[in-house]
This record gives structure tokens, C-alpha cells and sequence, in this order.
């Protein structure tokens, strides 16, 4: 099998792929991966009341969070998990504050062979929660966990993204035969107690990037009894939910998932000390609640829903040098000025084609209508950057001010600009007119802003001879309607697993896109009988795969390709981007902390954050 491929044959939850970076937009689940339901309204929208009772409480932070899903970090697919389980959780390495350069963190040291295939870290002196060492077993353990337990998501981050070396064996699998993971194969070794090796089947230049992910922290070894050789201490389901084990600077204190969840500071912490007591996380669904429960001076850090912002009242003091912009936000509604920080995430929101069923003329029709500048002022108040690209900004081939030249002078569709005489053109070429139109299905998650986008759409395609009808799904429908192939366009987001181009373009891989693979990484069945480049797209990744090293070279030739696969997209459609997130916090002044930077707020740790008298 070839690593970085997609790996259907693996047998483990791959379906990881087609969620790890898939992200609801600012306006309605906030940050979530996977969506959301339930949550905590009152009626009178205060947020209920837990966080009444909290201003009692002391040295808690208190932040506004959606519905969690699980404690276990090989589990976890959604941003909610995803942050809870970042301050239980420590890997190897870390993205200090968010900030897209990973430094180490549970790794003291570690050397690299001059192939670039073999990792060998030296752990530093940690303890569990529970109070045992940290040791490379226990690293050892963890990684098997998360390549063979049946209740793990990721495994696809081992065996592919990673592509860490291990034996395959034969199974039969409904009728056909399929290379599965041989459990107790992985090349992951404790040479010693506190020296960890990873032995991968070829160079990945995002290799420490990937470390950097909550699921390859460690667990004690033989904690949970869902993988071959332990029975375990507990079960997974008591692992996920009640008693989770980690090394990170907080420890596991309750969570109800639908109301709450709480950690407390881990006072044998190796690492710098919480300077909070714990940290409160209030489970709101709704935006009214999640407005009122901040203005309620409930959360002590929050995001402000689009219906209730007003860009006027937004003051920039200062860009720093990760890219946020810092200020002040104010008067909010109950009379205080908060401050503010702004940073353009490191992911893009997109519409996506099943390209069988959508025609290529009809995709170029949608594109021109697109005018992704009025999008993002009117729809979402400039709150986010116009998306021509898929690849966000920060991390494109040559820097933002490539991405902005190659969107001003190359995007074919119209920059800043809705061109429905070039739509009509080229659906009158294909045969198209007001006896010939094209009725098609929009599918959007539960979104007010998705909504408004597509009304816009809607009305502009009427004029093209193409009926657009739209209609919500829930997040998670939305996914399973996409991977079974039902989906004719659709609105998705993906937001970075590590800072590379190929963890964004590998949706545009065209052998990845085929809906009849149990785990499509996405959704829009891209192949040569309804893409002109498609076979172009599919050598620009196999290009990507054959240059894994972190070296020049390499580097070189995979910017070559990243350009490459995002010409075949403007030329073929397949996703069409639109926007990439300004993601935006406030707080009040009684909070000291440095807001996170462009991998967002589910790869900062909490143990930073200091906080003074609240009036």
C-alpha cells in the first residue's frame, strides 16, 4: 500500500479523513467538526444556570463551548472534544498558542536519519494524572490504540498521513478481500523508558506537524482493554466519558455532555503550572443563549454570533506577527468595551460538486455567478477573506502575497466580480436556455449564513438557466448523505489537521473523491469522463507523494504540484471556494491570556491564561 494514498483497505475508522478538517461555519455551531445538537437554552436565553452559580465559583475560566463528544483522544473528530481533550493531553509536540510552527513538548530532544524515516525523541521526566510515569510504552501503546482499537478515528493519521511502517494481513470484508492493519506490527519502539523511536515506510515532511495532534498522546499503558493483549482497568465507554487519564496540565473533573464540562489544574504538571484553578466549559447550542449568556458576563472569553456583531465597532490597535489583529470591540450591549483579536484560521469553507451529476458547463455557470468579495461583506459583515484558492493563504506556495496576485490576475471566473453574462455564455453553449434549464439540489448544513449565501446564488442562477433549490441538513446528515453519494452540491468546510497544503488538497485527489469507497475524503466524484483535468490533478498529487522529504527539493516540486492541482480545480470546478474564516474572540479585562493564532483555538492550551477580580 502506498502511504499517503487513500486507504480504504486499512479497515479502521478512515472515515476520519473525510471529517478531521470538516468544519460548520462562525455563524451557528461555532468551531465544531462533526456538529452539534442539544445544548443547554433557558428561557429566558441566559445560558441557564451553571454559570449564574459560577460567578461564585473563583479561579475558573470560563468559556462558551457546542456539544462534546467523547474525552478520548483517538476517538474525538469534532473542535469541541478536540479542545477539552487539549488541556487532559500532552503529544510529543505542540503549536505553542496556535501558532502554525510546532515546537516539542512531552519530546525533550529528538534526531531525524538522514533518510528522514526514522524519529527518535527523548520523552522528558512526566506523570500521569494518576500519578505513574510517562514512559515510551506507554507512547507505544497509545499509537496502537489509535491504529487498532475499533473505537479510534484516526488511524488513518498512522498508517497514511504519517505512514508509519507495519505488516498488513488478508481479510475478507462483505464478500471482498481487503489488506487490513496486523495488529502489534507498527513501527513505533521504547528503546528505554524515555526513548521513543517512529520508523516510517518513507520520508513525510509534516511529520512533527502531525505529532502535534491530541491523538498521539500518550495513555497508560493498559488503561482502556479495547485493543489485543489488554483486558484494561476500564472500559473505553468509562475511558471517553469519566475517566480519562492524561499528562496535560488539567485533569478530568465532570462533564455532562450536554450541559457542561470541567477540568481542574493538575498540580504535578512537568510543564508551566496552570495559573487557573480549572477551567468551566458551558455547553450552548443556540446563538441568542450563547449572546446572552456573555452579555450575562457568564463566560469570560466568547464569540459574538453575526447577528449581533457590528464591524464599526471593531478597533484595530495592532497586527502582530502571526497575523492577529488586536484591539478593542465596544460598547457591548450590557456597557463594557471587551477586547478584541482577529486571525484568519488556517482552513477554507467551500460548495462542492458531485461532478457525475452536475455537469462541467453548469460548475463554470455557478463559479462566475460566485462573487466571493460580496459574500464575505455583506453575508458574513467581513468577518473573513474572499477564498479563490483552496489552499488558505498562510500556508500557500509562495505567501499570501502569491495567493492574492494569482487571485487578482489568474482566477478565470471573475475577481470581486459576478459575471453572469460569461454563465449565460456557457450555458447556452452547452445547449442550455429557457427551455433547456438544469434543475439541481443545494445541500447546506444548519447554517444562517450558508442560508443567505445560497438565497443570493439562488436568485443569480435563475437568470442562467439553472433552478437551484436549497434546502439544511444536519451536520452529520450532511456527511452521510455525501459519503453514500447523494449529494449534488454542497456547502463544507475543512480546516488544518497540520499546516501543509496537501492536508487541504488531498480532497482534490481524484482516486480519494469516488463516492463507491466505503470512506470517500470527499465528495464529488472527480473523474476524466466529466473532468478535463482530472488526470492533470491526479499526477499534481501523485507529484506531492512521490516529494515527501523536508527538504528544498522536495519543497520545490510539491509547490509545483500544489499550483498544478489548484489549476486543474479552477479549471474543472470541482469545489468551488468561497471564503476563509476570520475567526474572532472577545474578552473582558479581567483576562490575561494570548488569543490563539491561525491553527485556532482547539491547539492552544489553557495553562497560559491567568485572570483577575471580575467586577
Amino acid at each position: 500500500m502506498e502511504r499517503r494514498s487513500f486507504l480504504k483497505a486499512t479497515g479502521s475508522a478512515a472515515a476520519a479523513a473525510a471529517l478531521a478538517g470538516c468544519s460548520s461555519d462562525s455563524d451557528e455551531t461555532e468551531g465544531t467538526e462533526e456538529g452539534t445538537g442539544g445544548g443547554m437554552d433557558s428561557t429566558d436565553g441566559s445560558g441557564g444556570d451553571v454559570g449564574t452559580d459560577l460567578k461564585q465559583e473563583g479561579d475558573l475560566w470560563r468559556v462558551n463551548t457546542g456539544t462534546m463528544t467523547t474525552m478520548d483522544p483517538i476517538e474525538a473528530t469534532d473542535t469541541q472534544s478536540g479542545i477539552v481533550i487539549q488541556q487532559m493531553f500532552d503529544p510529543l509536540m505542540n503549536y505553542p498558542d496556535a501558532q502554525p510552527a510546532v515546537e516539542g513538548l512531552m519530546a525533550a530532544d529528538y534526531e531525524v536519519s538522514d533518510d528522514f524515516t526514522t524519529y527518535t525523541f527523548q520523552l522528558k521526566d512526566a506523570t500521569f494524572h494518576n500519578g505513574d510515569t510517562v514512559t515510551a510504552s506507554d507512547f507505544v501503546y497509545a499509537f496502537e490504540r489509535l491504529t487498532a482499537s475499533d473505537n479510534s478515528s484516526r488511524a488513518y493519521f498512522v498508517l497514511d498521513s504519517l505512514g508509519v511502517t507495519h505488516e498488513t494481513t488478508t481479510e475478507t470484508v462483505d464478500g471482498e478481500e481487503q489488506e487490513v492493519y496486523e495488529p502489534g506490527t507498527l513501527g513505533v519502539t521504547a528503546v528505554d523508558e524515555t526513548t521513543l523511536e517512529i520508523q516510517l515506510d518513507a520520508p513525510f515532511a509534516s511529520t512533527l506537524e502531525m505529532l502535534a495532534y491530541s491523538s498521539f498522546s500518550p495513555v497508560p499503558e493498559g488503561m482502556v482493554g479495547d485493543i489485543e493483549g489488554y483486558e484494561g482497568e476500564v472500559t473505553q465507554a468509562e475511558f471517553s466519558s469519566s475517566s480519562p487519564v492524561g499528562n496535560g496540565p488539567f485533569e478530568f473533573d465532570t462533564w455532562d455532555s450536554g450541559t457542561e464540562a470541567r477540568v481542574s489544574a493538575y498540580d504535578d504538571y512537568y510543564g508551566e503550572s496552570p495559573s487557573v484553578d480549572g477551567v468551566h466549559f458551558a455547553v450552548i447550542e443556540s446563538d441568542s443563549a450563547n449572546y446572552n449568556y456573555a452579555m450575562n458576563r457568564n463566560a469570560d472569553i466568547f464569540e459574538l454570533p453575526t447577528a449581533q456583531y457590528d464591524p464599526g465597532k471593531v478597533s484595530v490597535e495592532e497586527e502582530d506577527d502571526q497575523g492577529r489583529q488586536n484591539g478593542t470591540y465596544g460598547e457591548l450591549r450590557n456597557g463594557d468595551t471587551a477586547n478584541y483579536s482577529g486571525v484568519s484560521t488556517i482552513g477554507v469553507f467551500y460548495l462542492g460538486f458531485d461532478m457525475a451529476s452536475v455537469p462541467k458547463p453548469v460548475r463554470q455557470a455557478v463559479a462566475y455567478a460566485m462573487n466571493q468579495h460580496t459574500v464575505v461583506e455583506q453575508v458574513f459583515k467581513q468577518r473573513g477573506e474572499p477564498a479563490y484558492n483552496f489552499t488558505p493563504k498562510s500556508i500557500f506556495p509562495g505567501g499570501p502575497q502569491n495567493y492574492n496576485d494569482r487571485a487578482e490576475n489568474e482566477y478565470p471566473y471573475g475577481y470581486d466580480d459576478s459575471q453572469l453574462g460569461e454563465a449565460r455564455s456557457v450555458m447556452e453553449e452547452a445547449g442550455y436556455g429557457e427551455n433547456e434549464r438544469f434543475a439541481m439540489e443545494l445541500t447546506i448544513y444548519e447554517s444562517g449564513t450558508w442560508s443567505e449565501t445560497a438565497s443570493i446564488l439562488r436568485d443569480q442562477l435563475e437568470s442562467v438557466f439553472i433552478d437551484l433549490e436549497v434546502n439544511q441538513a444536519p451536520f452529520n446528515t450532511l456527511l452521510e448523505r455525501g459519503r453514500n453519494g447523494e449529494l449534488e452540491m454542497y456547502s463544507l468546510g475543512w480546516v488544518a489537521d497540520w499546516p501543509a497544503p496537501d492536508n487541504f488538497l488531498q480532497l482534490l485527489n481524484p482516486p480519494q473523491t469516488d463516492t463507491s469507497l466505503d470512506f470517500p475524503i470527499s465528495y464529488v466524484n472527480w473523474q476524466p469522463e466529466n473532468g478535463d483535468a482530472a488526470q492533470r490533478a491526479e499526477e499534481a498529487y501523485q507529484s506531492i507523494g512521490d516529494n515527501p522529504a523536508p527538504t528544498e527539493e522536495d519543497q520545490a516540486a510539491r509547490n509545483d504540484a500544489y499550483v498544478q492541482l489548484e489549476d486543474a480545480n479552477w479549471e474543472d470546478i470541482a469545489m468551488l471556494p468561497v471564503y476563509h474564516e476570520l475567526r474572532e474572540l472577545f474578552w473582558y479585562d479581567h483576562v490575561d491570556f494570548t488569543p490563539p493564532a491561525g491553527m485556532g483555538p482547539s491547539r492552544q492550551k489553557m495553562n497560559t491564561v491567568s485572570l483577575g477580580d471580575r467586577e
